[in-house]
């Protein structure tokens, strides 16, 4: 028997997320069965369980790709050279978000992962590493910010990065449940709430 690439394994592996991303989209996390994803994925069941040991499995690998995704955005913005300023950074994550609801419903996505995440310990951990991680990457551009006086110096960085981190969720809810138009000023607003030092 042909020996099947890795390359191949994670491109099923990405199609069957896929189309599960569909089903949960449409129908819910518990209103999705195992016969659904088959179906919809259109592979049969030995080559699904080749990937995922069960609907959690499948449930908690998307909501990985999703938080994986802000993590990375957080990271480029604390990153950039000249750093990027927060209202920029924020905007920048606003602007990703909106693009990957509309190719996958990443909004949505979201939305039912946080309520699964109050009965399921594991991905409760992941969401919290996640958002551990995103807020002390914008931590470090608060603290760029207030060392030249744009961001208060008498707040602690990280508990500014916190609050201003509690946006996103704000942004995600309201896409999910009133639709992209209703955010399209959102990120203009950032940029113009909080300012590059350049802007000022």
């Amino acid at each position: 028997m042909p020996k099947v690439s890795q390359e191949y394994l994670d491109a099923r592996r990405a199609e069957i997320l896929t189309a599960a991303r569909r089903c949960f989209v449409r129908d819910g996390f518990h209103e999705t069965s195992m016969q659904d994803l088959l179906a919809e994925a259109g592979v049969s069941s030995g080559s699904l369980y080749r990937y995922f040991s069960s609907k959690q499995d499948m449930i908690i690998a998307i909501a990985e790709e999703n938080l994986a995704e802000v993590v990375r955005q957080a990271r480029r913005q604390a990153e950039r050279r000249p750093a990027a300023g927060v209202g920029e950074a924020i905007a920048d994550l606003f602007e990703v978000i909106r693009a990957k609801h509309t190719e996958s419903g990443f909004a949505a996505i979201a939305l039912l992962t946080w309520s699964e995440s109050l009965r399921n310990p594991t991905l409760a951990d992941r969401l919290k590493t996640a958002l551990t991680e995103a807020t002390a990457d914008l931590a470090a551009i608060v603290r760029e910010h207030q060392e030249v006086r744009q961001l208060p110096a008498d707040a602690a960085a990280d508990s500014l990065a916190q609050l201003i981190t509690s946006t996103v969720p704000g942004y995600i809810l309201q896409l999910a449940t009133l639709g992209p138009d209703a955010v399209d000023g959102l990120p203009g607003a950032a940029r113009a709430l909080w300012p590059a030092p350049e802007a000022q």
